[in-house]
C-alpha cells in the first residue's frame, strides 16, 4: 500500500504545485494557496482511497481550507454504503509559502503526508517551538536546554566546530532573543521569512549547508516536518505554544493541554505506512520550482516511504496537449 499511496500523493502535490505556480510574482498570495487547494482536493478526489484530513491548512490567514475533518478520495463502496478502501489520514500544507510566491521568491513548495488511519498526530492550527535535525545529531539533542548546548552537541556529532553550524530561524520579532543566543554561542544563522518545512527537510539532506532548525513555528507544518524526518532518520522536538485562551482551549481538547510536554518525531508522525510528498513550486536549495514550456510544464519533486526506506526525487514533464506536441528539453 505504501508505495502506491506514494506515487498517488506526489501526483496531488505535483497538481497544486503547476496550479499556484501561475500566481507566482503578481501579489496575490491568496489566490495562489486557493489554487493550491483546489488542485490538491480535486487530484485526491479522482484517486481511489477513503481519505480524511487531520492536519488541514489556512485558520491562521483565513485563507481557503481544506478543513480538518474533510473526506477526500474517490471511494470504492461496499453493498452497505461503507468504503472498501483502507482508511488514511492526511495532513496537508497546499502551500507552504505563499508570500514566496506572491512575491517570486525562492522556496515555496506543496507538501502532504499521508499514513493509516491514527498514524499522524491531531494538532491544532496553533504554534510549535520546534528545533529539528539531521541523522548526525538525531537523539543528542534536548528542545529543553540552552541553544548554545544544543549547538555544542551537534558540532560534535557531525565533528565541526560551533562556527561552522548553520541555523536556520524564521526572521519573527519573536526571535530577536533565540538570534542574539545562536549568535553568542558562535553559530552562522540563515534568517528565512517563510518555509520553515522545507529549512528543517534541508537539514536532513546533505549537501545543502544546513546542520538545524529553531524557533516557533506552525503546528501543522510540524507535524509534516515529523513525517518528512521520520523518513530521513532525522529529528524534530517540539512544544505547544498557544497565543490565546481560545487556542488552548482548542488544544486541550485535542489532548494537548500540557504545554511543558515535549514531542518526539515518533509521536508526532507514528504510522508505519508513512509517506511523505512535496512539489517545488518557486526554486529553492532542496527543490527546483515549476518550469512552465509551451504546451506543458516540468515539475521536481521529493517522495518518500517510511516502511520501503526509500528517497526519490521525481523529475515530471506534463503535456497538457498531446495532440499538440510540444518541444519538450528535458
Amino acid at each position: 500500500m505504501e508505495q502506491l499511496l506514494a506515487l498517488e500523493m506526489v501526483r496531488v502535490t505535483e497538481a497544486a504545485a503547476i496550479a499556484s505556480a501561475r500566481f507566482m510574482g503578481r501579489g496575490e498570495k491568496d489566490e495562489a494557496d486557493r489554487a493550491a487547494v483546489e488542485a490538491m482536493r480535486q487530484t485526491m478526489d479522482e484517486i481511489e482511497f477513503d481519505g480524511r484530513i487531520v492536519i488541514g491548512e489556512g485558520e491562521r490567514d483565513e485563507a481557503p481550507m481544506l478543513w480538518i475533518g474533510e473526506p477526500v478520495g474517490r471511494r470504492a463502496p461496499h453493498g452497505d454504503g461503507a468504503s472498501e478502501n483502507p482508511a488514511i489520514d492526511i495532513a496537508v500544507d497546499p502551500l507552504e509559502g505563499t508570500n514566496l510566491v506572491a512575491h517570486g521568491q525562492a522556496g515555496a513548495i506543496t507538501v502532504l503526508a499521508a499514513s493509516e488511519k491514527g498514524g499522524l498526530v491531531h494538532a491544532p492550527d496553533t504554534y510549535l517551538e520546534k528545533l529539528a535535525v539531521g541523522p548526525g545529531a538525531a537523539g543528542k539533542v534536548d528542545i529543553r536546554l540552552p541553544p548554545r548546548e544544543n549547538l555544542a552537541r551537534i558540532a560534535t556529532e557531525l565533528r565541526r566546530a560551533i562556527s561552522d553550524i548553520t541555523v536556520v530561524i524564521l526572521e519573527r520579532p519573536r526571535h530577536e532573543t533565540l538570534i542574539e543566543e545562536v549568535r553568542q554561542a558562535g553559530a552562522r544563522i540563515k534568517l528565512i521569512t517563510d518555509g520553515d518545512l522545507s529549512a528543517a527537510i534541508s537539514c536532513a539532506v546533505q549537501g545543502t549547508g544546513v546542520h538545524a532548525v529553531m524557533g516557533i513555528g506552525g503546528a501543522p507544518e510540524g507535524v509534516l516536518t515529523a513525517a518528512a524526518l521520520r523518513c530521513l532518520g532525522g529529528e524534530i522536538q517540539a512544544r505547544f505554544r498557544y497565543r490565546s485562551d481560545e487556542e488552548r482551549a482548542r488544544g486541550a481538547a485535542m489532548g494537548h493541554g500540557d504545554e511543558d510536554r515535549v514531542y518526539h518525531t515518533e509521536e508526532l508522525a507514528s504510522g508505519e505506512s508513512l509517506v511523505f510528498a512535496a512539489t517545488g513550486v518557486t526554486a529553492g536549495d532542496l527543490l527546483q520550482g515549476v518550469r512552465f514550456f509551451g504546451g506543458g510544464a516540468r515539475t521536481h519533486s521529493l517522495v518518500m516511504a517510511y516502511q520501503n526506506k526509500q528517497v526519490r526525487f521525481v523529475d515530471t514533464v506534463h503535456m497538457f496537449d498531446r495532440d499538440r506536441p510540444p518541444s519538450v528539453r528535458l
